[in-house]
C-alpha cells in the first residue's frame, strides 16, 4: 500500500489545509448574511446581490473545507478526550454543508422571483444558519486550540508514547 511521508504535524502537506478553507466559508457565510441583512433595511439590490454570489461560492466550499476536514481528522492522532468533539464537528460540518447547500438553492429561488426583496422567513433562516456557523467554529477552536490536533508539539508527544 501506497503511504505518504508526514511531517511534524502529521501531514503529508506544510500546513492544514481544511481552515484555511473553513475561514474563507465562514467569512463568506457572514458576509452574505450582513449584506442580505443591510439590503433588507436600506432596499440596496446590489447587497442582495453581493450577498446571493457570496452564498453561491460559499456552497461550493465548504465541500472543499469537509473533504479536507475528512482527510486532515483521519491523519489525526485522536486520543480518548479528543473523540466526542471530534465526532461532533465532524457531524456538524456535514449537516452545515447540507444545510448551505438548502440555503444557496433557496436563496437562488428568492433571486429569480424577485431579485427586489429578501423575505423576513429567509433572514431567519440565514440567522439559524449563522448560530450554527459560531457553533461549529467553537467545536474547531476547541480540537486546535484545547487538543492540540495537528499541533507539533502534541503530535510529538503522541509519537513518544506520552498520551495528553
Amino acid at each position: 500500500m501506497f503511504s505518504l511521508p508526514l511531517n511534524s504535524e502529521n501531514l503529508p502537506y506544510p500546513d492544514p489545509i481544511h481552515p484555511i478553507v473553513v475561514h474563507f466559508v465562514i467569512a463568506m457565510v457572514l458576509f452574505s448574511f450582513i449584506c442580505d441583512v443591510l439590503g433588507y433595511f436600506t432596499h440596496n439590490i446590489r447587497l442582495f446581490e453581493v450577498a446571493f454570489w457570496n452564498m453561491f461560492v460559499a456552497a461550493i466550499a465548504i465541500f472543499v473545507a469537509i473533504i479536507f476536514g475528512q482527510f486532515e481528522a483521519g491523519l489525526a492522532q485522536v486520543y480518548p478526550a479528543v473523540e466526542s468533539t471530534l465526532n461532533f464537528h465532524t457531524v456538524m460540518g456535514w449537516s452545515l454543508g447540507a444545510i448551505v447547500a438548502i440555503i444557496t438553492a433557496w436563496r437562488f429561488a428568492i433571486r429569480d422571483r424577485n431579485p427586489l426583496k429578501v423575505p423576513p422567513a429567509y433572514l431567519g433562516a440565514a440567522t439559524f444558519l449563522i448560530c450554527l456557523v459560531f457553533l461549529q467554529v467553537y467545536l474547531g477552536s476547541k480540537l486546535f486550540w484545547v487538543y492540540g490536533l495537528h499541533v507539533e508539539p502534541v503530535v510529538e508527544a503522541m509519537k513518544h508514547g506520552v498520551s495528553p
